[in-house]
């Protein structure tokens, strides 16, 4: 069985789809105008999660006396002539519905699902940092990636055709497959820029806001700081609530019955992870409170 055709087809498509990507590269605007990055955006260059992109449009809302946040519930405000983004048009409609006409609302109930957050909302925040120059398409055009994943169809024929049946012809296919779907679904990329890389290293303009979770049946809003173990420690339980104090970090953990919650300290990459309303195994440092790492991890949204 002779591969050099083989090897030699798929080393051709895979210089072209890097000259491809480095072509794009040289398509980055640079500063641009110095304006100010919404704390939304921020979140979703640094990829953080919809839902965290989500909350913080909310909060931002509440900053510019659109809707009243007090502790876990939200209320609107009365409308206001400023103009607003699309993505944060988007956000009031979403709240306004799901509120069906309530004078207050818990934040946790006006989340949309995952799916619709992904379908409509990140696609507005993206084409915002677009119109800041805080970001890019990688492609200026949708025949590039379809042109680049048809172009998977000459290292394929011509594997299958010298390796037949056998374990090359099988790579060659399962790798054709999905590197045709991955540029097909990437469309015509987003890539920050080299502001937007700015932005999302200086992390969002205003404090971190605390997002409060009640559905574990914890009500009483009562928070008790860890005690002191003589060793480590496995704890589980809902993430009820979390946030950021003189640049450390919070997460508050009920474990379902008890009338208080018990905070323990994290790192910012775990932190940014979780999200109130998951539920999580931490193991915790004796003496300090501290969450060592993440057992397991059972993401509520």
């Amino acid at each position: 069985m002779d591969l050099v055709w083989p090897v030699a087809a798929w080393a051709l498509w895979a210089a072209v789809l890097v000259t491809a990507f480095k072509v794009s590269s040289r398509h980055d605007p640079g500063q641009g105008a110095d304006v100010p990055v919404p704390a939304p955006v921020a979140d979703l260059l640094r990829g953080m999660r919809a839902q965290e992109v989500f909350h913080t449009a909310l909060f931002e809302l509440a900053g510019r006396g659109r809707v009243a946040i007090d502790g876990d519930h939200l209320s609107l405000r009365p409308p206001l002539e400023e103009p607003l983004p699309a993505y944060e048009r988007w956000v009031l409609e979403r709240v306004r519905t799901r509120m069906a006409g309530a004078s207050e609302a818990a934040v946790i109930d006006l989340m949309p699902t995952a799916a619709e957050l992904d379908r409509a909302f990140v696609p507005l925040v993206r084409r915002h940092a677009i119109e800041l120059g805080l970001a890019r398409r990688r492609w200026p055009s949708l025949l590039v990636p379809v042109l680049l994943s048809a172009a998977l169809v000459v290292p394929w024929y011509v594997t299958v055709a010298a390796a037949g049946v056998s374990w090359p012809g099988i790579i060659a296919t399962a790798v054709s497959f999905v590197a045709g779907i991955g540029l097909l679904m990437g469309g015509r990329g987003f890539v920050p820029t080299a502001r937007g890389r700015e932005a999302a290293a200086a992390g969002p303009a205003g404090p971190e806001q605390e997002w409060i979770f009640t559905g574990s049946g914890w009500h009483s809003g009562e928070i008790e700081p860890a005690r002191p173990l003589p060793q480590r420690q496995e704890v589980t339980g809902y993430v009820v609530k979390r946030w950021a104090d003189a640049g450390r970090h919070y997460l508050a953990l009920h474990d379902g019955s008890s009338p208080k919650a018990t905070a323990f300290e994290v790192e910012q990459g775990l932190y940014q992870d979780v999200l109130p309303g998951d539920s999580v195994r931490v193991l915790v440092r004796p003496h300090s409170g501290t969450v060592v790492r993440v057992l397991a991890h059972d993401r509520h949204w």
